[in-house]
């Protein structure tokens, strides 16, 4: 066994939390990533609202592009909010970077909502988008190593129940997102939604954030962190000894934040591609979110039981197989029945992949380098197949005028992502 996997072992000896505290500790952890979540998603589902307000041009797939690519580019942020927040977490506590984190998520959730359209500002509009788009993506770079450290050394016997939620708080994101999408776009006049509709559920989630924070505010640090030999330099550290993990941490990922990114990006899809009413694409996404919040604690409580990567080669198997022909059956009978079926099989095959995945990243590395490795690994993972998803599906569609890509799309990040669970298995001994 390697010094690190040593070091991993002996780490999770830690004494559990007692039951009466986990779900506050769920609740602590869990809001700062549904947030962050949840404001991706709105300005996905928006995606053709904000190309209007935002980015007018007179080539209607122009200005969606350049919508979208904003959301892409501002995940160039993340990597870098990993290296600093990570780095942060694994020197000052995890306590101290989940705090910063929802704080700068906060205030770039309210710049997007009270954001003054082109028609009224100008160039400054689009500017003080990308510039909102920035500060989330740097925040958002340590939340998830963070958060997921901070639930797993408090219940170390019981990591992959407790990382989970963090994968099933995006779910509940999902569901609360479509949820506004559903009811907006069923219920307000086109000019009633771009004229102030669009901003309601990014006022929302701006209210979030203060409740996250004191939540956050009044939690104990935990006792591993406290334990542990601190890291003068875990960015260092972490380059320089534990690559090959953090390439597993990307691999691992790449199924799952790419199939994210397409349920995100499936109303656009829908109305454009598939010629539904644009609150179909909503009731789809309705029913996945629900399906990955509640399937993704079950999951990892399995995961507990069976082992991380035999349930993630299972599902990654079935999502290669199956994913391109949910596509074509989606197009060769265009309705709202085709599509919440498709839909709801990617969500049930997503939900079984991703859940061990926080638990198994957070068994690569040790203590003293555990933030950093997750959040340079998870923003890597993110930033490349994960946002620029929606950018690359609209471009494929675009340019080859077939609307069948984005399956052909999500089976090569399936299998990549599957190669790197055998790989881990192979030389990191992951199970």
């Amino acid at each position: 066994m390697s010094p690190d996997s040593a070091a991993v072992v002996s780490e999770s000896l830690a004494k559990p939390v007692s039951r009466a505290g986990v779900p506050r500790l769920i609740l602590a952890t869990s809001i700062g990533n549904a947030l962050e979540f949840y404001d991706l998603i709105v300005y996905g589902y928006f995606a053709t609202t904000l190309s209007r307000l935002f980015f007018p041009t007179h080539d209607k797939t122009v200005s969606l592009l350049l919508t979208l690519g904003t959301f892409a580019l501002s995940y160039l942020a993340r990597p870098l909010g990993a290296l600093a927040l990570g780095s942060y977490s694994d020197r000052k506590g995890r306590k101290a970077s989940l705090t910063l984190s929802i704080s700068m998520m906060t205030i770039g959730t309210g710049m997007v909502a009270l954001m003054p359209s082109y028609a009224t500002i100008g160039l400054i509009a689009p500017i003080g988008i990308f510039a909102s788009r920035l500060l989330q993506g740097f925040s958002a770079g340590g939340e998830f190593g963070s958060s997921t450290a901070f639930l797993i050394e408090h219940a170390p016997a019981r990591k992959g129940f407790m990382a989970s939620w963090q994968f099933s708080s995006q779910g509940a994101s999902t569901l609360l997102a479509s949820a506004f999408g559903a009811v907006l776009t069923g219920t307000l006049t086109q000019p009633q939604l771009e004229g102030w509709g669009w901003r309601i559920p990014f006022l929302f989630g701006m209210l979030i954030g203060p409740i996250g924070l004191y939540i956050r505010r009044r939690m104990d640090e935990t006792p591993e962190f406290e334990r542990a030999e601190k890291s003068s330099s875990p960015v260092r550290e972490v380059l320089a000894t534990q690559k090959e993990r953090v390439l597993v941490s990307i691999g691992s990922l790449v199924l799952t934040t790419t199939a994210n990114y397409m349920l995100l990006y499936m109303p656009t899809y829908a109305a454009r591609q598939l010629g539904l009413a644009p609150s179909s694409g909503f009731i789809a996404t309705l029913a996945a979110g629900f399906i990955m919040m509640v399937l993704t604690p079950v999951v990892g409580h399995w995961s507990d039981k069976v082992g991380r990567t035999r349930i993630m080669l299972g599902a990654g198997t079935l999502f290669f197989f199956t994913v391109y022909p949910a596509f074509m059956f989606m197009n060769a009978h265009p309705s709202l029945a085709t599509l919440l079926a498709a839909v709801v099989w990617v969500a049930l095959l997503k939900a079984t992949y991703f859940a061990p995945i926080p638990a198994l990243m957070s068994e690569l590395f040790p203590t003293r380098t555990r933030t950093t490795g997750m959040a340079l690994g998870y923003n890597i993972g993110t930033t490349v197949f994960g946002g620029f998803t929606p950018l690359a599906v609209a471009a494929l569609i675009a340019a080859t005028g077939n609307n069948l890509a984005p399956g052909l799309y999500l089976m090569f990040a399936a299998l990549i992502s599957l190669f790197t669970v055998v790989w881990a298995r192979a030389r990191l001994n992951a199970h």
